[in-house]
This record gives C-alpha cells, structure tokens and sequence, in this order.
C-alpha cells in the first residue's frame, strides 16, 4: 500500500518557484529586460547630447535653424530631466548611461555660468538697458539708473516723448551725454569723440565716443541697438538685418584706434549664437567672465535669453549682474570694469 508523505513549508521542490526564477532570468536579455528597456529612450539621450555638441554645424541656410538653436541652447539642458524621470519610470539601465552624454555636455557647455565668477578691484561701472517704446513709467525707470551709481549709462530704444524724461531725469547726475536716433550714452566724465555708427539699417541705432576716467585714462564706449529677430513659421529665424548690423559694428570696433572698448547694447543676439562672430570673436563677455549665474535679460517678465550684452576688449570686467526689473520688457545689467 503507498504511504503518503508531507512536507514541511519551505522544504522540498518547488516548481513554480524554479520556474519564476528561470523566467527572471530570460528576461533579463529580452527586449523587456533592463539594459535591452528603454532603447528609444537612450537614442534621445545621444540625440540630445549630440546637438549640443555639434549645434555650430546646424545650418543656418534654412530658416537660421542654427542661431534659433544658440539663442536658447541652455535650455536644451531641460531634456536631461525629463529623460532622467523616464529612464527611471520606465526601468531603463542603457537610457541611465546614454543620460551621462548629454550631462557631461551640458555642464562642460555651462557649468562655469551658473557659479559666481566676481571680484574686486574695478574702478568704473557700466549699465546699459533697452528702456523700451511701451515703457509706462520713464520716469521711474531714470529714477533706477542713477540709484545704481554706474558713471556710464547707455540706452536703447529712446522714444520722442521719453527721451525728455529721460534727459530730466538724468541730467544731474550725468553731466554729458550724447544721443544719436534712438540710443543715448549719459556718462559722470566728458565724452570726447562723439559720432553715429553706421549699422547698415538706414537710420541711426548705434553710437561711438570716447570716455576719459577719473585717473585721465580714455576707453571708447559703443552702444548700439541691432534689428530685431523674430520667429516665422513660414520664413523661420528672420535674422539677416540683425546679422549684417552686426557685421558692420564689429568691422567699426576692429578699426577703432582706441585700445579699450566697451560695447553696451541690445544686440538681440546671445554670445552663443554664431551670426554674432563678427562682435564676439574680438571682445569678451563681462556675464561670461565676472558673472553669477546665467543672467538672462529677456523677457523681463520670465527671462529666457541673455540678449542684452557689456562686452569689452583692452580691459578686465571684475563684476557683472542683472539690475531690478523696471517698466521695461528688458531688464537692465551692469558690470564693474577695471581699466
């Protein structure tokens, strides 16, 4: 007769146990498994990464898709996190790694803009702002530049019935002043040498003088206000007028017998964008060099690009910022330079 025997819990042969195993185990080099997940996933992270590092060889043929591109490149950043959240929702080892390409990319792009770069020892202090048409409060807004204490102030965007203000409000605390169409330099030391800039756009946006410091030292000062851009479904980037303004202000700055020059303005253009290589090959920036952090300038109500720019040449900027929102959409910035 067969005797039957049991079995304690836990002992004996388990086979859906063993089978469960197995099954782990051959899902691990499935599609489903955590390095085979996710591949659609990693070839964006590469993608990504990929645009990063090749963004000055887009063309600029169609639509000016390369300088769209730099204008807002470190914004491109944003897709590390997104894909980062996926990778993990989705259990995804490849998509983790292929996420360190774009990573390292960005932070070797932009890691130095986000730390704060300032220092001591500057001797004058530049502001320049586009005070904006639609401004509502000009009044305001002079009231703002002479708190800041700069002993140059250039601005763009001067209109008919602000520019009185602007003068009165000004006045007192910057003795000399020159304007030329739309933009005016108000500087605390004479200004010498004073004269339009021809940009290319048939009226005038841009100015040259010579400042002399305190200590008798002389550095010409430019400030120019370049043709706006603007994004067009049909025509993309349309950023030709602002490209052959930019083209004649560097070639008026390379000629330029003075050694020291700062260029204050509204160039509607970032340093990362190529189409600006005629200005920004031969100055350097006072944010990219004695900044803190990214110092986006525009718009002022959710700042998204660094348009607004105080470049130099022959001189060291020690310290840049971005000043307090004022009436206009663009906010204004300064930079401690020492001649």
């Amino acid at each position: 007769m067969a005797q039957a025997y049991m079995t304690e819990p836990g002992q004996g042969h388990n086979p859906g146990q063993a089978g469960s195993r197995a099954a782990r185990l051959r899902n691990w080099w499935r599609p489903d498994g955590m390095w085979r997940r996710g591949i659609v996933l990693a070839v964006l992270a590469v993608v990504l990464g990929l645009l990063m590092i090749l963004h000055a060889r887009i063309p600029n043929t169609v639509g000016n898709l390369g300088s769209l591109l730099e204008t807002f490149l470190p914004w491109v950043g944003l897709g590390i996190p997104l894909l980062l959240v996926a990778a993990v929702l989705r259990r995804s080892a490849t998509a983790l790694v292929a996420l360190l390409l774009p990573a390292f990319v960005w932070v070797n792009l932009f890691g130095s803009q986000v730390t704060d770069k300032a220092g001591e020892g500057g001797n004058v202090t530049v502001v320049t702002h586009n005070v904006s048409v639609d401004n509502p409060d000009p009044a305001g807004t002079a009231k703002d530049l002479v708190a800041s204490g700069a002993e140059v102030v250039a601005l763009e965007e001067l209109s008919g019935d602000a520019l009185s203000t602007y003068r009165q409000g000004l006045a007192k605390a910057y003795p000399y002043h020159t304007i030329e169409g739309t933009v005016g330099l108000w500087s605390k030391r004479p200004l010498s040498d004073t004269r339009p800039v021809d940009t290319k756009m048939g009226w005038n946006r841009a100015l040259r003088a010579t400042v002399t410091a305190s200590d008798g030292q002389q550095f010409a000062v430019y400030v120019a206000h370049l043709p706006s851009v603007r994004v067009n479904p049909q025509k993309g980037f349309t950023a030709n007028p602002r490209d052959a303004s930019a083209k004649a202000l560097g070639e008026a700055i390379a000629a330029d017998p003075v050694k020291k020059v700062v260029l204050l303005g509204d160039l509607n253009g970032t340093m990362n964008d190529r189409s600006l290589a005629p200005v920004t090959s031969q100055m350097r920036s006072a944010q990219g060099a004695a900044g803190d952090g990214f110092g986006f300038t525009w718009p002022a109500s959710f700042p998204m690009a660094r348009i607004d720019q105080i470049m130099m040449k022959g001189m060291s900027p020690v310290k840049a910022w971005v000043m307090p929102s004022t009436g206009s959409d663009h906010l204004p910035i300064a930079a401690s330079v020492k001649i």
